[in-house]
């Protein structure tokens, strides 16, 4: 039965969603090991280069909403495909710009093209299996984001050594075309939705309380994760005196774990139709976890293993969150998703502004309990959207 079901999921589309969540996320997560490099060739400082991820992040979350919405009108395959193949050009301009300004140009239309592709993407998926499936299916589409810390930056480091940032700018160009040209293939041409009035009323029927709530609940959960993602590293030098090289490994280890969590959360998401309280319960798990890795420093191997356990628990509820999203109308679905990839954006800012007042004020030691609490506001946020779920069903 299992294997009957596997064989259905669109194996073609799943395999060209990956490696586009891999170039996308990739074009802005795999800058980290070139920041000096580029800092030097393109005489700034530092911390200028390394702006360009808010540039990015800010892009990001509102070429997803506008995204989403003009794919409910136009259809989702131009969003995709046009969407990658203008971040291959967008990754070829940042390889021959001889200007700062212009990497910042380049780097800041990229963000809204990754943005618009992994707005639709979730959605397309999504629609192309059926519920009892669509978990699993979101699993996959998350590990190639989770991809791009285990093989990504490695990789980028590796390749960056021989051909410098500008020689991998090209590579993540490459791959975002032929990612491009393998959603042209696996997505079927289907017209946007015909008729403003029709479509409002169905917008308004799919921008339920409870899918509004679900989206403000998954801005704590971002913000949870977001802590461990952009910090883990950080805090293993702080505590431990690591140096930055032998941050490499336990890294792959975090990010692993998250890999993992979305792939056996796409299991429980399709085992389990309660994905509301799937969710909570993950969420729920990721404040004690948290609370355990940022309080309790029994050396670095146990640390390493506490944040790969922090992560897959995290993790093991994405796919149901991201199923409970989808469950909206078809022509609406490219919305609701798109609002999810602008949410996280909003997310993922707060992790940052978060953390660093954390550590400049109490240090990490107040990781824990933060994110103890914003693991327990996600699970009651959860729970929450499940009651609203059930009363309008109920209606």
């Amino acid at each position: 039965m299992s294997t009957t079901a596997s064989r259905a999921l669109p194996w073609a589309l799943i395999g060209a969603a990956c490696l586009g969540s891999f170039a996308a996320t990739s074009s802005g997560t795999t800058r980290a090991p070139f920041l000096l490099s580029m800092a030097h060739d393109l005489d700034v400082s530092m911390p200028l280069v390394a702006n360009l991820v808010s540039m990015t992040s800010v892009t990001w979350g509102l070429a997803s909403a506008v995204g989403g919405v003009a794919s409910d009108w136009v259809g989702r395959r131009v969003l995709l495909v046009g969407g990658l193949f203008c971040l291959s050009l967008m990754m070829t301009a940042q390889a021959y710009a001889g200007t700062f300004f212009w990497v910042a140009v380049w780097v800041t239309v990229a963000g809204g093209c990754s943005g618009t592709f992994m707005g639709v993407v979730f959605a397309e998926v999504s629609a192309r299996v059926p519920d009892h499936q669509r978990g699993r299916a979101m699993g996959w589409v998350m590990s190639g984001q989770s991809l791009t810390l285990v093989i990504g930056v490695p990789l980028a480091a590796w390749i960056g050594s021989m051909v410098g940032w500008r020689g991998w700018s090209l590579v993540l160009a490459g791959l975002a075309l032929i990612a491009s040209l393998g959603l042209a293939i696996a997505v079927g041409r289907r017209p946007g939705t015909a008729g403003h009035a029709g479509r409002q009323r169905r917008l308004a029927a799919g921008l339920t309380p409870a899918v509004l709530a679900l989206l403000g609940t998954g801005i704590a959960e971002r913000v949870c994760y977001g802590l461990a993602a952009i910090y883990f590293a950080t805090f293993l030098q702080e505590i431990y005196g690591l140096s930055l090289a032998a941050t490499a490994i336990p890294l792959a280890i975090f990010a692993l774990g998250n890999i993992a969590g979305t792939i056996l959360g796409g299991q429980l998401a399709d085992r389990r139709r309660d994905r509301l309280l799937t969710f909570a319960i993950a969420m729920a798990l990721s404040a004690m976890a948290a609370l355990a890795l940022f309080m309790w420093h029994p050396g670095p191997a146990m640390t390493v293993a506490l944040g790969a356990v922090y992560c897959l628990v995290n993790a093991l509820g994405r796919p149901s969150y991201m199923a409970a999203l989808a469950a909206v109308p078809d022509d609406v679905r490219g919305t609701v998703l798109g609002l999810n990839g602008a949410t996280a954006s909003v997310g993922w800012v707060g992790a940052a502004t978060l953390g660093a007042a954390m550590v400049s004020t109490v240090g990490f030691e107040g990781f824990g309990p933060l994110g103890a609490t914003l693991g327990l506001l996600g699970a009651l946020g959860a729970l929450g959207c499940r009651r609203l779920a059930r009363h309008q069903v109920s209606i």
